[in-house]
């Protein structure tokens, strides 16, 4: 079992909630959201931000690897989540694409835990049709300190801005940038989180 599997039950703490509705706010702020739109929210966790954008667009898929956080999102759909959203058992770096072609894919706090992040960028162009759109929320470049010691699965301390950019250039991505999209204030210290924002030509 890993950690997200035994942390799903706890994970929906007021703090994650709010950071969700913030970078959401920060999401529809960049990006023009249509009804007719078909999304993916990458590493969706128990799908706090895909759920709190699921109003925006057509049809929200919360892709997720980890069973345990999938069985609260499962939960959350029978309760009476929205009906335009589905959730998948989904690993970017080794499974096929869930379902057609995506018209948006965003992500919270994913990218630091994929080793490779171009392999990573690729694969998300992958989901995308022409003319799709990324909004990727991660950490600024960081010393180590947010993470509690022997954290699992963190394979970068956040993303210096520029390289991120390039790297999602190198993927083959269009009219990228990068903006703030919230801060986390942790132990007297604040992160800020990054959105990258890119279209696949």
């Amino acid at each position: 079992m890993s950690s997200f599997d035994e942390r799903a039950r706890d994970w929906d703490t007021p703090e994650r909630r709010a950071r969700s509705n913030v970078v959401a706010e920060a999401i529809r702020a960049s990006v023009t959201l249509e009804p007719t739109m078909r999304a993916i929210d990458i590493g969706a966790g128990t799908g706090l931000l895909g759920l709190m954008l699921a109003g925006d667009v057509g049809e929200m898929v919360l892709a997720e690897p980890s069973e345990g956080m999938l069985e609260v999102v499962r939960e959350k759909l029978a309760a009476g989540g929205p009906p335009n959203v589905s959730a998948v058992r989904f690993d970017l770096l080794s499974d096929s694409p869930p379902g057609d072609a995506y018209d948006l894919a965003v992500s919270l706090l994913v990218l630091h835990h994929l080793a490779d992040t171009g392999a990573a960028l690729s694969a998300i162009r992958e989901l995308l049709r022409p003319g799709g759109r990324i909004a990727l929320a991660d950490l600024d470049a960081e010393d180590g300190s947010f993470h509690d010691p022997g954290a699992e699965g963190i394979h970068h301390l956040g993303f210096e801005r520029r390289a991120l950019a390039q790297m999602a250039r190198a993927a083959g991505f269009a009219n990228v940038e990068t903006r703030t999209a919230t801060e986390i204030e942790r132990q007297g210290r604040r992160y800020p989180v990054l959105l990258l924002l890119a279209r696949r030509p």
